[in-house]
Formats: structure tokens, sequence, C-alpha cells
């Protein structure tokens, strides 16, 4: 039989996602890990039928402790809180379900759901456990998962992007819209943009940062060009962030915001901003996801 760190080991990449999926943090990810593993740590494998199913179970459970603390720190937050982005392995985007599911956009629809209903919905729709697993990680019974799974399946459709992008469109989108931040061209951004793009930047109180939505292709342009894109001594590059294209903006060669988009309809609707830096340190090294 193998021994507690060899098992936590082995599944390990597979919690991260689980919590992190979860919580929207790498940083609380990487907490629940820990708190899972001490309670790993003092479990009598030799009594254990299923070392991933127990596994998956403290690590539910101890995400959705720290989602509800969590969600009393969102709600001091500073401006618009955005899920920390995370430099992803090349194996993550070539798994189309579980990069669609760790997208920005995605996530931000998680956001919606209740804590229980991200975990249902995480559990069943992402890594395809049973109804009966997720009981006992959710401490519901059955039944009650099979409805709240419903609930939260109807919720994720009716928000999430109307169509399926690939990830060629999202590249292409990215590099028209490199072009147009860094020639100025106020037309060829617009041309890009829906009609009614939301914009949303994440500085949380340490680094500038709209301090609300930005709503309207005309108002999310002009800002941009007339504004935080001013500022000479920065550039952009492309990168791979949560299994999808997007872009990193360095100023005087430092790593300073990570840019995702939402694609409808072939238009951006939705530009997500993150600038806080407690929120880029995942950005600078690969994250291995697994399901």
């Amino acid at each position: 039989m193998p021994d507690a760190t060899d098992t936590f080991v082995s599944h390990r990449n597979l919690l991260f996602t689980i919590a992190y999926e979860m919580l929207g943090s790498a940083a609380d990810a990487e907490d629940v890990l820990q708190e899972t593993w001490l309670k790993w740590s003092g479990v009598d494998l030799g009594a254990v039928e299923n070392h991933r199913a127990y596994l998956v179970r403290i690590v539910t459970r101890q995400a959705l402790t720290r989602l509800r603390t969590l969600g009393r720190r969102k709600e001091s937050y500073v401006g618009s809180w955005l899920p920390e982005p995370l430099l992803t392995t090349p194996d993550v985007a070539e798994d189309v379900e579980l990069a669609d599911s760790v997208s920005m956009a995605m996530m931000l629809v998680l956001e919606t759901l209740t804590p229980t209903e991200r975990a249902v919905f995480v559990l069943r729709e992402v890594f395809d456990l049973d109804y009966d697993e997720i009981a006992a990680a959710v401490d519901k019974n059955p039944a009650a998962v099979r409805q709240i799974a419903h609930r939260a399946r109807s919720h994720v459709a009716s928000r999430r992007p109307r169509e399926a992008v690939s990830q060629n469109e999202t590249r292409d989108a990215l590099a028209a819209f490199q072009r147009a931040t860094e020639t100025g061209d106020l037309q060829g951004l617009l041309d890009l943009l829906a009609p009614d793009v939301v914009f949303l930047g994440d500085g949380g109180g340490v680094k500038q940062a709209v301090p609300r939505p930005v709503v309207g292709a005309d108002k999310v342009a002009r800002m941009l060009l007339g504004g935080l894109l001013k500022v000479s001594g920065w550039t952009m590059e492309p990168a791979s962030a949560n299994g999808h294209p997007a872009l990193i903006v360095r100023f005087g060669g430092e790593l300073d915001t990570v840019i995702a988009v939402r694609l409808d309809g072939g238009r951006i609707s939705g530009l997500y901003a993150v600038r806080n830096p407690e929120k880029l340190s995942h950005m600078e090294e690969e994250t291995a996801l697994r399901r």
C-alpha cells in the first residue's frame, strides 16, 4: 500500500484544480491543499477504500469553508474582484472542457453561484463525479445534490458564452487588440469590441484600476487609448492564462497586468485586466491543472 505522502502527491494537481475552481484564488487553493494534507496525514489508509474519492471529499469540504470566508473578504475588496490568473501548461489548452472550466469568463460565472452550488457544479460538470461521491463531499443526500446540480447547470448555461470559441479565434482577437492598442487605432479597436462590452480592472487597492465596470465599446476604447495605455514604457506579449490565450502587459520590463477576454459572436464582450500584484505570482511559473 502506498504511503500517505505518495498518495497525496499523485493526486495533488487534481486537488489543486478542484480547490482553484471553487475559490478562484491560487493562493487560497494552496492553503486548502495544506489543510487537506494535514487532515489526510492523520487518516488510517487501511480503512479507506477509495483514496482519490476520500481526498476529493476532504479538499471540497476545506474549500467550502474557505469559500465562505473568501466571500466576506470580497465584500470589503477595493474595486472589482477578478479571479487569480494562472500561467498554464500547454496540455490544459488541449483539454477543451478543462480549459473552458478555468477560463476567466467561466470563473466569473461560477462566482454567481452559492458555495454549495459551485462545489456541486465543479465536481459534477468538470470532474464527472457521481452523485453519491458529491453528496459525501458536500454533506447532502444524493437526491438533493441532483436538484442542486440541475439548478447550477441552468444558472451557468444562461450566463456562459453562447457559443464555443476556439483557441485560434481568441488568439486572433487578442492579436488584433494588441495591434489596435499599440498603434492607437480607435476605429480598429471599436471594430473588435461588442457594443455592450464590459471592462473589469482589478488593482486590489494596490495598483490603479477602474473602480467599477466600464460598459460600452466607445467608453472602453477611449478609456484604453486615452488613459490606461497612454503612458509610455509599456509592452504587450502573448501568453497562456487559464488554458486560453491572453496578453501580458509589462512596464519597464516588469509584469504589470494580465488581460483575458470573453468572445461572443466574434467580438470581445468582456475584457478582464488583473493588476493586483498579489494575484500575479502564478504568472511567472506554469501551473499544472488536472482532471
